[in-house]
């Protein structure tokens, strides 16, 4: 019997879920526990860390897991690094649904880094407006140049003090055109550094800074060990064992 262990917490991995439920296939959805009201699932849902890459293993050997989906965020290196080593240990197949990162196209202006050090690195000196859209976890580093007018976006509001002086906005996605637009015009942005997650729902931004012909400093996706990918609930379906996806 087929139970399977999904790691979630993206639009992607709501939408797998919704999936494998019209199914009726036997699956646990599992929250990494950064969202304070992450959205229900129409399956049994766990939420928080497994305790690395033997707290994984022990719940997959305790709970009979069968297969496991890495749907998490692309950014999401660690989660995804105890998966691979984790199924390894265990025997336990394993597939990413992983949406395919964004492309340069013409009107982009785009200073593509490595990480988020070096996308300190490449902000100006001279003060600037700046809108940070990488998550909370990763905007320590600028604190290094102050100087800077930092906008921030977060789906919850900041549980701590900032490590500098910022403008916050709580809201959860997905965005538009002209809200991006708007909210960048409203606050004089003139800077903009970004993960490349891909997608759709946080598309508008770049588009946005493409219309206002902003600079994005995009930072690359981290590197990982070779691991089966796919990018459509389609295709997870397909890999467990369904012929075609049922949903709409």
């Amino acid at each position: 019997m087929t139970r399977a262990l999904i790691l979630g917490g993206t639009a992607d991995a709501s939408l797998l879920a919704a999936e494998i439920a019209r199914a009726r296939t036997d699956a646990v959805y599992s929250y990494g526990g950064r969202t304070r009201a992450p959205a229900d699932q129409p399956l049994p849902t766990r939420i928080g860390g497994f305790g690395g890459v033997s707290g994984l293993a022990d719940y997959i050997r305790r709970d009979g897991i069968t297969h496991v989906i890495d749907a998490t965020h692309p950014f999401a290196a660690e989660m995804s690094r105890n998966a691979i080593e984790a199924c390894k240990q265990t025997g336990t197949p394993l597939i990413a649904l992983e949406r395919a990162p964004w492309a340069k196209v013409h009107g982009d202006n785009w200073i593509e880094i490595a990480d988020v050090d070096a996308a300190v690195a490449a902000l100006p000196e001279a003060p600037a407006n700046v809108f940070l859209a990488i998550g909370r976890q990763h905007i320590a580093p600028f604190a290094m140049k102050p100087q800077h007018a930092y906008t921030l976006r977060f789906v919850d509001p900041p549980e701590a003090s900032l490590p500098f002086a910022a403008d916050v906005i709580v809201s959860r996605g997905p965005f538009t055109l002209d809200g991006e637009l708007e909210m960048m015009r409203t606050r004089g942005i003139a800077w903009i550094v970004a993960r490349n997650s891909g997608g759709d729902g946080a598309r508008a931004k770049i588009e946005a800074a493409r219309t206002l012909g902003l600079p994005v400093i995009m930072i690359s996706r981290p590197q990982l060990p070779e691991r089966l990918r796919v990018e459509s609930v389609a295709e997870i379906m397909h890999w467990l064992g369904h012929r075609t996806c049922l949903g709409a």
